[in-house]
């Protein structure tokens, strides 16, 4: 189920202009209206002498026939709601002195005239209305009353008009806004005064309720927020999940409204029900000015009793400049996520460095890596996510660092290197780690040589899955899987050409098991692997294996500083 979010909720809200349903419907489906647009034929008289606004024709069709103007269309709509729509004040005085009682006549959509009127932004015909007994109370369907239509539309003097009609000002919406709320929403402050001297609430009377300075923090609105905080709005109140204003604006950016929170006595240091403060939130969405604002004010113990440090989430989202403040200020590089939340994952993941590298953020984990994250303390090796990821950069990072080629996949124990099977559809990807010194000749070792080899186990089929390999981190593998077993299943089998000449360039001599043998005569394209085989190796390429053997893996990784020259360092390179 998906966690309620209060800022998800504050993003369902509308912006200005945007009329109800039935105001915007009746637009697009009515065809003509009193802008001079032809009529049709069998068009109702009273709606025409209404949306033309000819009172004398209106007069005399309600004298005639007074039921004439209590006609509904398809929509519930009768002449009053017409009147109201199209601003036709005397028109509205005629159907009202007719039918007074129709002035709370409500559409199928739950609009009154009172509510079209204003949504339309008709000061005339509200007065009207609202002389003549309309109830300024009465909701459309998404529980809207006038006066919350009025602050939509920013109109002043229409709220002013509501009020003194009895308005009620804290009459909340179907989302569980007010009239203030809209008028935050809108950073209008003089629509504010307005309502707060009518009795606007500012600080909800239940935790389900948003305050409006909530409201104001999520938008980014320093001219409503400075007036309800002057007005006495607290600035720590939280709602329902522990989301405080601080939150709000941390989460979205706002760095003039973070620090005029502070200036204010802010509380830096109020977890959300999710256990995020609001250095959490700027840090994960990459707010790197905010995390400088906030981190001095927030407190070490409360970090440290996180579930996950705002390092970990900089990571997670590739937030560099966060990630650069963050480290800047003292941040735990090797800080691991606690022990509740890390088995959560399927691979154990537990430091921002594993983190940045599953969800491919390398220009993270590079900074990270510089900063000193340690590559053990994970249960699955970085490498092999990065090598799972396909990301040929972040797995040469990771390498020239020190990175262990030979990390196991912890459910399953194989005798080649673990990370050949992740990146076996990768061949730059395998290029690369064999460029490092990843131990090609284990591939090729196979305990039944040129005799029959049993069938493959689910064993194999599990260490093929990319998905699933690096998951079930405390299962214990049940055997030791081959290479020739592995590369020659159903979903390996098509690769494995490429992949046998790519590790032929990086062994001497070596000779083929029954089943790769048979795996390269499959298929007439892959031949040419196999004569490479046949043939003796070149004593240039024997020679330089031997000189990457007696060097190992740790110089391999420093051969462009070397004093060599330029070409001896290509060919150990195996780049001539």
């Amino acid at each position: 189920m998906t966690k309620f979010r209060y800022s998800d909720y504050l993003s369902q809200f509308r912006y200005p202009g945007r009329k109800s349903y039935d105001v915007v419907s009746r637009l697009r489906e009515d065809n003509w209206r009193r802008d001079g647009t032809t009529e049709p034929e069998d068009a109702d008289p009273v709606i025409c002498a209404v949306r033309r606004g000819d009172v004398k024709e209106l007069q005399d069709l309600a004298t005639s026939s007074p039921v004439s103007l209590l006609k509904e269309n398809k929509d519930g709509w009768i002449p009053v709601h017409d009147a109201a729509f199209c601003g036709q004040t005397e028109c509205l005085k005629i159907i009202m002195k007719a039918h007074p009682g129709l002035v709370d006549k409500r559409t199928l959509q739950e609009q009154t005239s009172l509510l079209l009127a204003v949504s339309c932004g008709h000061l005339p015909c509200v007065r009207c209305l609202l002389e003549s007994g309309a109830d300024p109370d009465i909701s459309n369907n998404n529980k809207e009353t006038a006066l919350y239509k009025a602050c939509e539309l920013e109109n002043a003097e229409m709220v002013s008009l509501l009020l003194s009609h009895g308005a009620t000002v804290n009459q909340r919406c179907a989302q569980g806004w007010t009239a203030l709320h809209e008028a935050v929403a809108r950073d209008n402050t003089e629509i504010c005064d307005i309502l707060v001297g009518a009795g606007a609430m500012l600080n909800p009377a239940h935790t389900y309720s948003i305050p409006p300075l909530n409201v104001a923090a999520q938008k980014g609105h320093m001219r409503a927020l400075c007036y309800l905080i002057d007005k006495g709005a607290s600035v720590n109140m939280q709602t329902c999940d522990g989301t405080t204003a601080l939150h709000e604006a941390a989460e979205n950016g706002h760095k003039e409204v973070v620090h005029a929170l502070l200036s204010k006595h802010a509380d830096a240091n109020k977890p959300a029900n999710s256990g995020l403060l609001p250095l959490h939130l700027a840090a994960k969405y990459g707010h790197h000015e905010i995390v400088f604002q906030l981190v001095s004010v927030t407190s070490r113990a409360k970090l440290r009793h996180s579930w996950i440090s705002p390092l970990h989430l900089a990571a997670e989202h590739n937030r560099h400049a966060a990630a650069a403040v963050l480290l800047k200020a003292g941040a735990d590089v090797n800080d691991t996520l606690a022990h509740s939340h890390s088995i959560q994952y399927a691979d154990g993941r537990a430091t921002p460095l594993y983190f940045a590298v599953a969800n491919g953020s390398t220009e993270t984990a590079e900074l990270l890596l510089n900063a000193g994250a340690s590559l053990s303390l994970d249960p699955v090796s970085p490498l092999l996510m990065a090598a799972r990821q396909g990301c040929v950069r972040s797995a040469s990072l990771l390498l020239e660092r020190g990175a262990d080629l030979d990390a196991k996949i912890p459910s399953s124990s194989t005798t080649f290197p673990a990370v050949v099977a992740l990146c076996v559809d990768n061949l730059p990807l395998l290029r690369c780690l064999l460029n490092h010194g990843c131990d090609a000749l284990s591939c090729f070792y196979c305990t039944y040589g040129r005799d029959p080899h049993p069938p493959p186990d689910n064993n194999c089929n599990i260490l093929l899955n990319e998905r699933t390999a690096l998951m079930n981190y405390n299962e214990s593998p049940e055997r030791t899987i081959q290479f020739c077993e592995w590369i020659s299943t159903p979903l390996m089998c098509e690769r494995a050409g490429p992949v046998l000449d790519l590790l032929l360039e990086h062994v001497g001599q070596v000779q083929l098991c029954n089943k790769l043998t048979e795996l390269l005569d499959s298929r007439d394209e892959w031949h040419d692997v196999k004569r490479k085989l046949l043939s003796p190796r070149p004593l240039l390429h024997q020679c330089r294996l031997r000189i990457r053997r007696q060097m190992g893996r740790n110089r391999l990784r420093s051969i462009p500083g070397l004093p060599l020259p330029d070409r001896l360092i290509r060919y150990l390179s195996l780049n001539d």
